[in-house]
């Protein structure tokens, strides 16, 4: 188990200690539950009563924050708390993660696969022929590598990825359990008997540098060309990415979103969860998507947010929501008002 002073964590995050620099946390908690010995952080006013009455050694705190009470907990002013927790976090993650090395056995290696330096392979991994990886690699138990995979420096594969043949992954990527790169895209074409003939894919995956996939998602092979999912991006768990779609860089996209065939995705979009999109359209650069929109058509207004379906602008979609709540009573005018203009025609 790793530990560290206040002092330490401090120079990690570029921080200033308050209290006693030699105060040592081992864990991480929340502030409402933490004990002694774990470090927490305060970035939500609505949590600020739990910071007079936690047990936490260590806390991160905004440098704007104002104590109101008397604290036990040793603090770590930092510009933003909460990015200052998150580079603690992975920070920690890559120490431990340093502590992983060597071959794991049963596990398959093909003769013909390179592996870097510093690399682990857990029991039950697959690393098929002519695989290239890279230095600082962490492939975990279950893992299966195809033929022809090609992978770069300081990637983590959790257990049970799936990675088939020609793909290729970038640097600083990881994937979480279960998701699979690679598979065969929807392409079925339609026969004369009714049946359908299924199309070959014959293309690949990319996956660009620094790029995070969550656990069950699926990105499907190109049919010819490649599937791309460009640098920077964060896909949650459960996403379908289909055959030659293109994410652009840092885009961020929300689970149980589908995402059709040949969709092109532009730079900085932020796509909320169970969004669903037709095929062979674009979304123009950093777009904002509600959740559970339905996109139907090319998005050509960079920076837009868009709602509903199908999807259109957000404002213009919550007037329409205000004047569908107003059907009831407008049906109730209408009639009365044909009542009224039936009256007046017999007097007339």
């Amino acid at each position: 188990m790793l530990q560290f002073s206040a002092q330490q964590i401090a120079l990690m995050i570029q921080g200033k200690v308050e209290g006693d620099a030699l105060a040592t946390v081992s864990q991480f908690g929340k502030i409402e539950e933490a004990t002694a010995g774990q470090i927490s952080f305060l970035a939500n006013p609505k949590y600020e009563e739990f910071l007079y009455q936690t047990k936490a050694s260590v806390i991160i705190v905004n440098e704007s924050l104002v104590l109101k009470n008397n604290i036990n907990a040793t603090l770590i002013r930092v510009p933003d708390a909460y990015a200052a927790f998150a580079t603690l976090l992975t920070k920690y993650q890559e120490l431990k993660n340093q502590n992983l090395s060597g071959i794991q056995s049963p596990s398959y290696i093909s003769s013909s696969a390179k592996l870097g330096e510093n690399h682990f392979v857990g029991a039950f991994a697959h690393i098929g022929d002519q695989v290239q990886i890279g230095n600082n690699v962490k492939i975990y138990p279950g893992v299966v590598i195809g033929e022809n995979v090609k992978i770069g420096n300081d990637v983590i594969l959790n257990p049970g990825v799936i990675i088939y043949s020609d793909c290729v992954l970038g640097n600083n990527i990881t994937i979480h359990a279960g998701a699979i790169i690679g598979s065969d895209g929807f392409g079925f074409a339609p026969t004369a008997d009714g049946s359908y003939q299924k199309v070959p894919q014959l293309g690949n995956v990319i996956i660009e540098d620094h790029v995070e996939i969550g656990s069950n998602t699926t990105i499907d092979r190109a049919t010819i060309g490649s599937t791309i999912i460009r640098k920077g991006v964060k896909l949650d768990n459960l996403i379908q990415v289909a055959h030659n779609v293109e994410i652009g860089e840092n885009t961020v996209i929300a689970a149980q979103t589908g995402l059709s065939g040949s969709t092109k995705v532009g730079k900085g979009v932020m796509i909320g969860g169970q969004t669903g999109t037709a095929g062979h359209l674009s979304i123009a650069d950093g777009v904002k998507v509600a959740g559970r929109s339905g996109i139907t058509k090319t998005i050509t207004k960079e920076n837009s947010v868009i709602t509903g379906y199908p999807a259109t602008d957000h404002n213009t979609a919550l007037r329409a929501q205000v004047q569908v709540k107003n059907l009831p009573n407008l049906e109730k005018r209408v009639k009365e008002l044909e009542i009224l203009v039936a009256q007046l025609s017999q007097k007339g």
